[in-house]
Parts: C-alpha cells; sequence; structure tokens
C-alpha cells in the first residue's frame, strides 16, 4: 500500500503558533521533506522531535520529487514543510502535491499559520472577497503585464516581497494603482518586531531611503479599485492630471500612467492625446 502525503503547515515567526496536529504528525511522518532543512531543523530540535530530513526546494524540487514519491509509493508517509506558513502557497511544495495527486497518492493537509490570510487580517481593508498575486516577477516586461492585469482588480490584494526589492516594488504598485491607494505594509509578522503601516501607494513609496533601509519579510495588502470606473472621468480631465503630473515633475509617461491609474483611461490614449496635444 502506498504512504501518504501531509501538508503541514508551520508557523511564521511565533513558535507558539504550531498546532498540536502539526507536531503530532511531524512525529508520526516517516520522513520529512523541508525547504530548508537548518530552518526545519531548529522547529524539529525546539519541539524535540527526531526525524530524517529530506532537502526539497525550488532548485532541486525536480530530482527530489522523482525520490520522495517513490518512497511514498514504497509504504512511507512524508509530512512536507517550508520555512514558514502553509506548504504549497507561493512555493514549491505545489509541484510535490501535484506529482502525488497524478500518482493517485492520498494528499492531507493539516493547516496551520498563512502570511497570506494573517496580512489580509491585520490590514483593516476589505477582506470579504481578496487575491493573492504571491512575488511580483523581476522581468520588467513580465511585472509590467501582470500588474496591468490587474488595475481594474476590486478585490483586495496581496503581495510577498523581500526588503531589497520592496522600495523598487512600492515604486511600481504607486505607478500602476495610483498614490492614493490605501495600503497596509505587514512585517515581521507574528514576531518581536511585528509592524503594520496602514497608508497610500504614495506614501509608502517615499517612506524607505539610503537612511531608513526596509528590513524583515513583507506583505503588502492593497486595496481594489474603487466602484467608479474611469467612464465617470472625461478626457479632459485625464489630460488634466496628466499635466499636473508633468508640472509635478514627472516623465510624459510616469504621468500618463499615474493619470490613468486613476481615472481608468488606457495609459496609451492618455499618451497619444497628450502627445498630439502638445
Amino acid at each position: 500500500m502506498p504512504g501518504r502525503l501531509y501538508l503541514v503547515g508551520t508557523p511564521i515567526g511565533n513558535l507558539g503558533d504550531i498546532s498540536p496536529r502539526a507536531l503530532r504528525t511531524l512525529e508520526e511522518a516517516d520522513f520529512i521533506a523541508a525547504e530548508d532543512t537548518r530552518v526545519t531543523l531548529r522547529l524539529l530540535n525546539h519541539f524535540n522531535i527526531k526525524k530524517p530530513l529530506v532537502s526539497y526546494y525550488e532548485h532541486n524540487a525536480k530530482r527530489s520529487g522523482v525520490r520522495i514519491l517513490e518512497r511514498i509509493l514504497e509504504g512511507e508517509t512524508c509530512a512536507l514543510v517550508t520555512d514558514a506558513g502553509m506548504p504549497s502557497v507561493s512555493d514549491p511544495g505545489e509541484d510535490l502535491a501535484v506529482r502525488c495527486a497524478e500518482a493517485g497518492v492520498e494528499i492531507s493537509a493539516v493547516p496551520g499559520p498563512s502570511a497570506v490570510v494573517t496580512a489580509l487580517a491585520l490590514s483593516a481593508l476589505p477582506s470579504g472577497r481578496f487575491c493573492f498575486e504571491g512575488f511580483l516577477s523581476t522581468s520588467g516586461k513580465s511585472r509590467r503585464e501582470h500588474l496591468e492585469s490587474l488595475r481594474d482588480e476590486r478585490r483586495t490584494m496581496v503581495f510577498y516581497e523581500a526588503p531589497h526589492k520592496l522600495r523598487k516594488t512600492l515604486e511600481d504598485l504607486r505607478d500602476a494603482f495610483g498614490p492614493e491607494r490605501p495600503a497596509a505594509l505587514c512585517r515581521e509578522m507574528t514576531k518581536l518586531h511585528e509592524e503594520v503601516i496602514r497608508t497610500t501607494l504614495g506614501e509608502a513609496a517615499a517612506m524607505y531611503g539610503d537612511d531608513n533601509p526596509p528590513r524583515g519579510e513583507f506583505a503588502l495588502v492593497i486595496a481594489g479599485a474603487p466602484e467608479t470606473s474611469g467612464e465617470e472621468h472625461t478626457r479632459e480631465e485625464a489630460l488634466e492630471l496628466v499635466r499636473r503630473y508633468r508640472a509635478a515633475g514627472s516623465s510624459l509617461k510616469e504621468a500618463c500612467r499615474l493619470a490613468s491609474a486613476e481615472t481608468g483611461f488606457k495609459k496609451n490614449e492618455l499618451y497619444d492625446l497628450a502627445v498630439s496635444g502638445e
């Protein structure tokens, strides 16, 4: 008989958040597949759990995933964990879950902490409907296309970002959605230095500088597009916004992107109108 794959949620910071069922599953599994075995070993040592660890992360997922599946098909039980939160959510564990499902292996989830919903709850932004967008691509073209696809998204959006990329990401979010869009910056959640900054994208983009670098892992919660659509703005109002941003020092391209985010008009349309009017 084949074994089973358990997707085990682990704390995103405070070790006290681990559940009794998660501890029992880790104790009873034949082996544990971990994103970073060093991180997981610290967790296991804290709770005095001794189990074999197998490395399973983005760059060895294909090779390691094949071996993990073989062991499960041979009858072993595997507990899959990520460094923090639920495995397979913005995590290579997704590939292992798919591999096991296709092979007919039983998969069970042991729910645990999640940075996505924790940030959403802390943000004080609408949480009835939301979408998780993960990390933005570092490729300029892919990033622009991703953000453009979300321009009219009405649900609250949640992104992840690393501290060394945060400033550029906040600038891109501001340009895509407008400086007045409400946002919450959640960092070090459940840890000693937990911080939630409720602000706007314009203020957030200006918040960090060389004398105040961002620290810690961030979850960014961005309000969805307002119910009022761009059709309620006239072209002249949109072009006036372009002129205001230009007068404030923005390039024509940037001014059109900002005005587009506020009015709903296509940025290319505003650009063409602005150029023809100059």
